[in-house]
């Protein structure tokens, strides 16, 4: 496993430099990957990266 650094909403948000409400809608819309786990989510900084470059295909949010 290699060494993934893993961020909350509100983690992710900041790095982003973006409002919760932006960030939250690309979310919904499957723009951003993001893993539920129980009531919150959380992203891997690589697939925020990924976001940033461009490189999504409307990723589908894990509701697991």
């Amino acid at each position: 496993m290699k060494n993934e650094i893993v961020m909350t909403t509100n983690e992710a948000i900041k790095y982003l430099k973006t409002t919760k409400k932006t960030f939250l809608k690309m979310v919904h819309e499957g723009k951003i990957k993001g893993n539920k786990l129980g009531r919150s989510y959380r992203f891997l900084r690589e697939d925020l990266d990924r976001f940033v470059r461009g490189e999504t295909d409307n990723l589908k949010t894990a509701t697991r």
